[in-house]
């Protein structure tokens, strides 16, 4: 599956629009890594524990909507964005979207 952020392939055509697709996740960490955060926004530093947390979102979030893609039978994502939010303390949702369509071979 090709994924592009642009609005076209270049150097190929788009032969069908399959429309809108999505993929979303809600992911937290465990009271022990959210502690450790705790203390390195006091003593500052890189959160590990989250960096981990959103790496591992965005593949989930990328992979649903590339499985959704697929059910619709394309073979290319353009336009891909990243959303996260903050859901509460420790938890965020991911969300990639784009729209799903054929290029030519």
């Amino acid at each position: 599956m090709l994924i592009l952020t642009t609005d076209n392939v270049p150097g190929k055509n788009i032969c069908d629009i399959k429309g809108l697709v999505k993929g979303s996740t809600v992911r937290c960490k465990n009271i022990g890594k959210d502690l450790m955060a705790g203390f390195k926004n006091i003593v500052g530093g890189e959160m590990n524990g989250y960096n981990e947390m959103l790496t591992e979102a965005r593949q989930i979030a990328i992979g649903r909507m590339i499985d959704e893609a697929t059910e619709k039978g394309a073979n290319a994502i353009i336009g891909v964005r990243l959303m996260s939010s903050s859901i509460a303390q420790g938890a965020a949702e991911m969300v990639a979207y784009g729209t799903a369509v054929i290029v030519e071979e």
